[in-house]
Parts: structure tokens; sequence; C-alpha cells
């Protein structure tokens, strides 16, 4: 019996090691189907049952505050189904927040059934207001026809929306757009530009593509580049 449960305890070690083990790498020149984590509500301040009493009464903020907290499951027992409720609440005043997280619920069929259109639908809603997550995701829709016919110039359209309010994996997608020649003319210079901006932020990617891309370049293109990088203004949402 001993060396059964030794046996046992063994086995089970070896699995959870191999299940812990990190992914290999899968990344690609560009994100064109992965949609960024919606940005957070802000934190809890109110409690959970003030914010609820305000979510009940109409308030915008706290609807969408209510269903980010059922999403994560925060103070509540987690509830996709609850959360879309409280997005749709948020979102059908045009809250733009709420639209994109909605529409995320959607892309993902997280408490609603999976519906590229109704997911695109909800991010335009968002993006015309200016916001940038949103604006990333339906660019990444139109770059994979998602829900919509498939556009790279359009897909560059909102990619460049998003990363003129400094969306670093907007950045970093319209660097990829200009490397290629996707929805835009090839434009080395202009790639080096965003793959440098998007690096500023932490990604990646673009620090190593701009690496890469810099050695191609003539040293009067390189100044160009690092002109317009330096250069460079976050646009606000309107």
């Amino acid at each position: 019996m001993t060396n059964r449960i030794s046996a046992a305890l063994l086995l089970l070690s070896l699995i959870l090691i191999v299940s812990c083990k990190p992914k290999a790498s899968t990344t690609t020149a560009a994100s064109t189907d992965k949609k960024p984590t919606p940005a957070p509500a802000a934190p809890l301040v109110d409690s959970l049952t003030e914010i609820q009493a305000k979510a009940e009464k109409g308030d915008a903020k706290a609807q969408h505050k209510l269903g980010s907290a059922y999403a994560k499951g925060e103070a509540v027992t987690k509830d996709a189904v609850e959360a879309a409720k409280w997005y749709r609440k948020a979102a059908e005043q045009n809250l733009p927040q709420a639209q994109n997280s909605l529409g995320l619920c959607y892309d993902e069929g997280k408490g609603v059934t999976q519906d590229a259109i109704e997911a695109a639908a909800w991010y335009r809603k968002a993006a015309d207001q200016g916001h940038a997550d949103a604006q990333f995701n339906l660019g990444l829709c139109y770059a994979s026809g998602a829900g919509v016919k498939k556009d790279e110039s359009e897909a560059v359209n909102w990619y460049r929306k998003a990363a003129e309010q400094n969306f670093a994996e907007a950045q970093y997608n319209l660097g990829v757009c200009y490397d290629d020649g996707e929805g835009v003319a090839k434009d080395a210079v202009q790639a080096v530009k965003w793959y440098t901006l998007a690096a500023s932020q932490g990604n990646a990617n673009a620090a190593e593509f701009s690496a890469d891309l810099v050695k191609t370049l003539t040293p009067e293109q390189i100044a160009v580049a690092k002109k317009m990088s330096d250069e460079y203004k976050p646009k606000l949402a309107h």
C-alpha cells in the first residue's frame, strides 16, 4: 500500500511540474486576433452596496464598476452573465468604457453568446467616442475580418487613432503595417517611429523589430525617425 501511495504522489508531482512549465512563445509580427484586457474600472472606493445602489438608480459609471466587479469576482462571486448585464446597462447609456467591455464579452463569449458582429458594433460605438482600447480592438476586427469585412486600410485607420493616444499595442501594430506595407504604403522610417514609441512603453517585440529595421536605414533616415518619435505628442480623446 505504501509503495502505491508513493508512486501516486510521484506521478502527481510530475503532472504538476509539467503543467507549470511556461508556454512556448507564439508571437507573430503583429497581433491581429488578441484583444487587450479591458482597462480596469476605478477601484471600489465606495462599498459594493453603495455601488449597487447607484447602479440600480441608473448611474452608468457605477453600472460599469459593478459589471467589472462581477467580471473579476471582486467583492462578489465571479459571474460573467451578471457582468455582461451591467456592462450593457452602462453601454446603452453611451458610456464608452462599458461599450468596449461589452464588445469584449461578445468577442470572447463571456456572459453572452459569442458574436463577432455584435462585438465589432460595440467597439465602434466606443471607438467613435475616442476610446483608445476600442479603436485598437476595432482595428483588429478589420485586420482579421472579424464581424466586419476585412479591410487593411481601415485597420490602419483605427490603429492610428489609438496609437496617437499613446496606446502601445496600436503603435506596435501600426509600425508593423508600415514595415510590411499592409493597408498603407511601406515606409521604414514611419515603422521605426511607431516601433520606438511602443518600445518606450515596454513593448519588447517593437524594440526587437526596431533594432532589426534600423540596420537597413541610412544615418539620415535614422535621424528623421528619431526626430519624429522625439517630437511625438499624444492626442487627447475627443
